[in-house]
């Protein structure tokens, strides 16, 4: 299994502060049966700005760490881009890194709203032949008031992620409830931990996993997963066709 968005390099950003902590994160990863990990520091947001030159650097030192204590994961380069009106063109220069070196890049909403320039960066992007994935919309304040906001973004071109302890109920109640609200309406596409540390903002990739199961979402958990494993080899994902969505009038579960 792939984890594509995970906060694991140490002292850089509200991650791990020390080597020592990113290692344990290593070893509960391939706990959880977690074979690929991205790594997505903060870049561009208010408290952290991880250089892509640090992220590389640190990447490939934990894959060394990694195969010296044989541990059987990969680590791959990200950022998890906080959306500012340059952030098209940062991307489009190299000036930021897209997950996996595909063509996938994860964005970052402020947590209050969505910005009014947010539908022009998506075109820009996906003019580019970038798609812009929306990092963990089930806790941003406006689309969980309004999840039509997260579908506008969808029918323009974005994709989105939904977080393990979101679905685990590691955030609260409505949280939990708006993310499988998310998944029914078909509204997110992949399944991160977005993982920070071992106490507070854990792994939870399993738990996340078998609320679904226990909700029986079986199939749309099979098509998060696959699409994982389609951003490391920069594939397109599976997406459910607009006839299927309109069957199940995903738009009156928000009414």
């Amino acid at each position: 299994m792939i984890d594509m968005h995970s906060h694991i390099l140490h002292g850089v950003d509200d991650g791990p502060a020390k080597l020592e902590e990113s290692i344990s994160l290593l070893k509960q990863a391939v706990s959880e049966g977690i074979t690929g990990i991205i790594s997505t520091s903060h870049a561009y947001h208010p408290q952290f700005d991880v250089k892509k030159e640090v992220v590389i650097k640190q990447v490939q030192s934990l894959n060394a760490l990694a195969k010296d204590l044989n541990l059987p994961i990969q680590i791959y380069t990200g950022q998890e881009l906080r959306l500012k009106d340059n952030t098209a063109s940062e991307i489009i220069s190299d000036a930021a890194l897209t997950l996996a070196g595909s063509k996938y890049v994860l964005l970052e909403l402020p947590s209050q709203g969505i910005p009014a320039y947010t539908i022009q960066i998506i075109q820009d992007l996906l003019n580019q032949n970038k798609i812009p994935i929306i990092a963990h919309p089930e806790r941003n304040k406006a689309i969980a008031e309004k999840p039509s906001r997260l579908a506008r973004l969808i029918t323009h071109g974005a994709l989105a992620q939904v977080t393990a302890g979101s679905l685990a109920g590691h955030f609260g109640r409505s949280i939990q409830k708006t993310a499988l609200q998310l998944v029914d309406a078909h509204l997110v596409h992949v399944y991160g931990s977005d993982v920070h540390n071992s106490s507070t903002r854990p792994f939870l990739y399993n738990k996340g996993l078998d609320y679904l199961d226990k909700q029986k979402r079986h199939e749309l958990t099979d098509i998060l997963l696959e699409n994982n494993s389609r951003i490391i080899t920069n594939q397109d994902f599976i997406l459910l066709e607009p006839e299927e969505l309109e069957k199940q009038n995903w738009w009156k579960i928000f009414s």
